[in-house]
């Protein structure tokens, strides 16, 4: 500002070919100037300051109104979980928790976009309130998300994936799924990989964008089936009245009243052979349970079938019939080279030796 002053009274600070010194009247006069360039622009840089001022409070506040309607929505949307949890609708849909996890991904999602969109926005006017030329600037800007884009297209690819399969809730934690890639417990679910645990206790990382379909094995309901096997001789009608009675204690009994969705349904012979005959039993289960409600079908099928005297194939052998022992089993059969009349034996005695007397 001193500089500006002198350079405008017409004194080089630099000059040292002028050996007169600065008078009180140019001194007098650079203080006009100077005061007189303030009260001509000063109100340009309080619009200026005004304008700045007023844009990052309406961004402040825009970006807390936007922030708090999503929190909102999304604790809503956990109250309408906790709400249908424990009831025929809740297991049907998915629980609290996973529920909660991916309201929350969801809503950090929300979150980050709508302050990126309203920050950068109030960052471009304020730029543009100082008469800066935007332009290069958008271009570059342009030019480099594109170099970005084909550089780091596997990234976004797996980004967003993740978030739709996250707003589509194709499956959460805890879920069994099959990615095609890799099977197992989902353990983690991110925007850009996804962890899953193995049957082996191995943890699988699965990229989302290499994920091309989805088979998940924890949502709505699971089946449980039993092949029955008997021998072709047993009562079908007798079978048929064990295997119900089975089904009707089982559903009636803790924890399995729970697990069973539906009444346990004999569909009938499945196949029927020589030696056997397969009746199937199916009943409608809790999302991952079928294996323990197959199991213990089997153990309750098992023990009925014994008590009502049902042979399952595959038990114990029948006894055979004791027969009377043939004493010409063990010998071999007779040879016809045993009798020395035999023609066999005859033809193969040696020539005797001629009779040289005669």
């Amino acid at each position: 500002m001193l500089l500006s002053v002198l350079s405008a009274a017409g004194t080089d600070p630099d000059d040292k070919s002028t050996s007169k010194p600065p008078t009180f009247e140019d001194a007098q006069e650079s203080a006009t100037n100077a005061a007189s360039w303030v009260e001509q622009n000063w109100s340009t840089w309080l619009g200026i300051g005004l304008r700045i001022v007023l844009i990052v409070a309406i961004a402040v506040v825009l970006r807390v109104i936007v922030r708090r309607a999503i929190t909102k929505l999304i604790d809503r949307m956990n109250r309408t979980a906790q709400a249908v949890d424990g009831t025929a609708l809740g297991g049907l849909l998915v629980n609290v928790e996973r529920r909660r996890q991916r309201s929350q991904a969801i809503g950090s999602v929300l979150r980050s976009v709508a302050s990126f969109l309203i920050l950068g926005t109030a960052a471009l006017m304020i730029l543009g309130t100082f008469e800066i030329n935007l332009a290069p600037l958008l271009a570059s800007a342009g030019v480099a998300g594109v170099a970005i884009g084909f550089g780091a297209r596997n990234l976004v690819t797996d980004f967003l994936s993740g978030v739709f399969m996250i707003l589509e809730d194709q499956y959460g934690v805890g879920d069994s799924i099959d990615a095609g890639v890799a099977s197992g417990e989902v353990i983690e679910v991110g925007l850009r990989v996804t962890k899953l645990r193995g049957d082996n206790g191995e943890i699988w990382y699965v990229r989302n964008g290499e994920v091309k379909r989805i088979g998940n094995l924890s949502q709505g309901w699971s089946t449980a089936g039993v092949d029955v096997t008997v021998r072709p001789d047993e009562d079908l009608d007798k079978v048929k009245e064990v295997l119900a009675a089975v089904g009707e204690t089982m559903a009636k009994d803790e924890p399995w009243n729970e697990r069973l969705w539906g009444p346990v349904e004999i569909l009938g012979l499945d196949s029927v052979l020589l030696d056997s005959m397969v009746v199937r039993v199916s009943a409608k289960t809790m999302p991952g349970k079928s294996l323990g409600v197959e199991r213990e079908l089997r153990w309750r099928i098992k023990r009925a079938f014994d008590e009502a005297g049902i042979r399952i194939v595959g038990g114990l052998p029948l006894a055979a019939e004791e027969t009377a022992a043939d004493p010409t089993a063990g010998m071999a059969a007779p040879s016809a080279y045993a009798s020395t009349t035999s023609p066999q034996s005859l033809a193969s005695a040696p020539i005797p030796p001629p009779n040289l007397a005669k």
